[in-house]
C-alpha cells in the first residue's frame, strides 16, 4: 500500500493498481497542489457531511465512474444526485476486489448545505498486506484503543473543530500503530498547529510528516 497526502484531510490510497481517495477537499484547498482532472480513482471515501471533506467528492465520482463509500444517509444525499453510491454505517465493513473498508466511530457532527446526514466517522483500510486508519473529523474518545493495530494512524490535531496537538497524542496511547501521521492543520487560520510539536510529544513513538503531493509507501 501506498499514500499521497494533498493537505486537510485528503489522502489518496494506492493499492496495487488501484486507488482511493478520503475526504477529496482539492478546489478552495489552499494546500493541495493537485490537478483535480488528472485524479483517477476506483472509489471515493467520505468520512462525514461537512463541505470541506465532500470537497470534489461528485466530481471526482463523475470522471471515474467509481462509487462514493459513505454513511449510508450521506450516501443516499448523493444516490438522489443520480450519483453511484455505497452506504455504510459504523461497525460495517464493506470489501472492494482490492481492499476491505470497515467503518469506525468519530465524535464530530455531519451536515451537508443545510441537511444533517448521518454521523461522522473514521475508516480502516485493509488491502491483505498493510492497514491504514483515517480517524476523519473527530474528539479524543477512549474506544479508539479498539480500533487498532494498524500500520499508519492519521489524526486530526488542528484543534477548534477536532483533537488539538495534547488530545492527539494522547490518542496515539489508544491507538496501536506503526507510525502516526497529523492531518486537519494549517489548512485555515482557526486550525494552524505545528506538526513538529505533535511529533515532539509522541516521543518516542513514530511519526510520520508527509509533503503533501509526494507518494510514500505504508512499509
Amino acid at each position: 500500500m501506498k499514500y499521497i497526502w494533498h493537505g486537510h484531510s485528503c489522502f489518496e490510497i494506492i493499492c496495487n493498481n488501484n486507488r482511493m481517495i478520503i475526504d477529496p477537499f482539492i478546489t478552495g484547498n489552499p494546500l493541495s497542489t493537485t490537478d483535480i482532472t488528472e485524479i483517477s480513482v476506483d472509489a471515493i471515501l467520505i468520512t462525514h457531511a461537512h463541505e470541506d471533506h465532500v470537497g470534489d467528492a461528485a466530481r471526482i465520482a463523475k470522471q471515474n465512474n467509481a462509487p462514493i463509500i459513505c454513511i449510508v444517509e450521506l450516501a443516499n444525499y448523493f444516490e438522489e444526485e443520480g450519483l453511484e453510491t455505497i452506504g455504510m454505517n459504523l461497525g460495517g465493513t464493506y470489501r472492494l476486489p482490492f481492499a476491505s473498508i470497515k467503518m469506525t466511530p468519530a465524535l464530530h457532527s455531519s451536515s451537508y448545505k443545510g441537511k444533517e446526514l448521518g454521523v461522522a466517522a473514521g475508516f480502516v483500510i485493509d488491502d491483505g498486506t498493510s492497514r491504514f486508519y483515517h480517524a476523519g473529523d473527530t474528539a479524543l474518545f477512549s474506544d479508539m484503543e479498539l480500533i487498532g493495530p494498524v500500520d499508519i494512524a492519521c489524526l486530526p490535531i488542528g484543534d477548534h473543530f477536532t483533537m488539538g496537538i495534547e488530545d492527539a497524542a494522547h490518542a496515539t496511547h489508544f491507538i496501536s500503530s506503526q507510525y502516526y501521521i497529523p492531518m486537519h492543520y494549517n489548512t485555515f487560520p482557526l486550525i494552524q498547529a505545528d506538526p513538529e510539536l505533535f511529533k515532539l510529544k509522541c516521543s518516542p513513538k513514530k511519526v510520520m510528516i508527509p509533503k503533501i503531493g509526494e507518494i510514500y509507501h505504508v512499509n
